[in-house]
């Protein structure tokens, strides 16, 4: 099972736990954190998506022009957009970049913020939009004739795109949600489905839940699995525990303001995936020995939100458990995001591969 490591592309420095630095587009910190991840080894980043955010597409382009290797995960919300315009948008990107775009599809999230955009349709119908969404996305990047689509939310008539991505067939779909119509759209559509970071017990039963659903449509072993943590190293354990409490003591100063300027106080609460993550972190503050979830608690499961704490050494042996359950991208982000993609570009990244490689090696000689 291939291994892949996604870290993430911010416009500015800061996180829950350090307030927000420099311009609102901070083109110097761009390049330094993409160039950061690049060298460090990451495959992927994700350039994610809020209407307090810039464009993530045409951020993508900068950091596709700053790099050479480095994959485009580009966050992408349907409904905004007609699919064949996002589609061929995509393309664009792809060959732009020589072969480096994703797309992640993002259909729920919060629903005050998908409302500050104008978009007030409730989570069943956004996910059945999703569904025709994604149908009329695959048709513009694969038909080779003109094709017609008439459904509930888009009508399409004699579409043909000569801009067809450069990966075959398609750019990769990676996918996140939750919920049960979450999961069904997965299941037909994506090519990784995304998880945020809970215990290996329930993380082992969403990948059987989404592969189940994954074989109704014969693609139950063409979907991969990805989870989404935030590490926090130290060179000894409680180093890092240490260095959790420090964060932990920053963000409860940062979240009060944060929330005080929202009309919405329930911010990260209204989707699926936030509120696995908030009823977990009421059972315990730590589960498996090192994932820690009081930031969840703290943010109400508001995104990529629990941490897998320790030196690099058990973290990697963390990640290790995760793999062997079934998931093979991690996405890796910091709560001091360029110290962090450094730290783990030389010192976790390199331990995961070499578990898993040397995990192989056994099984082959064991096998011979």
């Amino acid at each position: 099972m291939s291994l892949e490591f996604i870290g993430l592309i911010g416009p500015q420095e800061g996180s829950e736990s350090q307030a927000p630095r420099g311009p609102v587009v901070d083109v110097e910190f761009v390049k330094a954190f993409a160039q950061a991840q690049e060298y460090g080894g990451f495959d992927k980043v994700l350039l994610a998506v809020n209407t307090s955010a810039p464009d993530s597409l045409i951020l993508a382009s900068y950091v596709a022009a700053l790099t050479d290797k480095l994959g485009l995960l580009v966050a992408h919300r349907p409904g905004f957009q007609a699919p064949t315009f996002a589609a061929r948008q995509f393309a664009t990107l792809d060959h732009l970049s020589r072969g480096r775009a994703s797309i992640n599809v993002i259909t729920g999230g919060d629903s005050g913020d998908l409302q500050r955009d104008g978009d007030f349709l409730d989570k069943d119908a956004r996910y059945a939009r999703t569904d025709e969404y994604l149908d009329i996305f695959r048709k513009t990047w694969t038909s080779t004739e003109p094709f017609d689509h008439q459904g509930e939310h888009y009508r399409v008539e004699d579409n043909l795109t000569l801009v067809k991505p450069l990966q075959k067939p398609h750019v990769p779909i990676y996918f996140s949600g939750a919920s049960d119509a979450a999961v069904e759209v997965a299941a037909k559509h994506a090519d990784v489905y995304m998880m945020w970071g809970e215990p290996l017990e329930q993380i082992r039963e969403r990948i059987a839940k989404v592969r189940k659903a994954a074989a109704r449509y014969g693609r139950e072993q063409h979907i991969r699995f990805s989870l989404s943590l935030r590490p926090i190293l130290g060179a000894t354990e409680a180093e890092a525990w240490t260095r959790a409490e420090r964060i932990l003591a920053d963000a409860r100063e940062l979240i009060h303001l944060r929330q005080g300027k929202r009309r919405d106080k329930n911010f990260g609460t209204s989707n699926a995936g936030s509120s696995r993550l908030v009823e977990l972190a009421g059972q315990r503050k730590v589960h498996d020995k090192r994932l820690w979830t009081e930031i969840a608690a703290l943010s109400g499961g508001a995104g990529n939100s629990t941490s897998l704490v320790g030196t690099p050494d058990q973290v990697a042996e963390a990640a290790l458990d995760y793999y062997n359950a079934g998931v093979s991208t991690f996405l890796f982000r910091g709560f001091e995001q360029l110290r962090d993609a450094v730290e783990y570009g030389q010192d976790l990244l390199p331990r995961i591969r070499a578990l898993v490689e040397q995990q192989g090696n056994t099984k082959k000689v064991r096998n011979a």
